[in-house]
């Protein structure tokens, strides 16, 4: 069973993520990489990796895919561009991916990896906490791997604020300390006209 939960998780992370570069409308691809990662995270549960798929829901769906939606949806995107554009560069693309899938058939192919090369995990206790020896090994062994790509997080995070709060030339923008400041003056002129007579 545990098996074939595996294939069907990791048939829909596939999916969702091929889904994420060939659809042509940037919300709807943040939408399915949503989905790659909550299936990302049930791959981890089967792996008994409890930690690292509730973070992954927490952190990437629950903030980073948030803030990329709504990065997406603020920014003035033509998609008449993106679609000229796909069709454009589809056999570049269609060649990188076909190399990219030899070079990961060459690293993890059957010869590599499997039960018969490697022999499975034995199954822990109950007691046993995969967030302690996570954080172990995370702030002993790769501890500056880890500041740095904070640190890389942050940078990413003030691009995004900045791309979103650019200005615009043909947007309408309010002003409320101009608003409130604002005299009679400012607003009203007095006109003076003679009166005039019905003919």
């Amino acid at each position: 069973m545990e098996q074939i939960l595996f294939y069907i998780f990791a048939t829909m992370v596939v999916l969702s993520a091929t889904m994420v570069i060939t659809v042509r409308n940037p919300v709807r691809a943040v939408l399915f990489l949503v989905v790659t990662f909550f299936c990302s995270s049930a791959i981890w549960l089967l792996l008994e990796a409890e930690f690292l798929a509730i973070v992954l829901v927490l952190v990437y769906v629950g903030a980073v895919m948030v803030l990329f939606l709504f990065v997406v949806m603020m920014l003035d995107i033509n998609l008449a561009r993106l679609r000229e554009g796909f069709t454009r560069y589809l056999p570049i693309g269609a060649v990188v991916v076909i190399m990219l899938a030899i070079m990961l058939g060459m690293l993890v192919g059957p010869e590599h990896f499997g039960l018969d090369k490697f022999e499975a995990p034995a199954r822990q206790a109950a007691s046993y906490s995969n967030t302690r020896e996570l954080g172990m090994v995370l702030y002993t062994v790769y501890l500056y791997p880890f500041e740095i790509a904070a640190v890389i997080l942050l940078v990413a995070i003030v691009a995004a604020i900045a791309l979103t709060l650019r200005r615009r030339p043909q947007t309408k923008y309010q002003d409320p300390d101009i608003q409130v400041a604002v005299q009679r003056n400012d607003r009203l002129r007095m006109v003076k006209m003679d009166a005039e007579k019905r003919k």
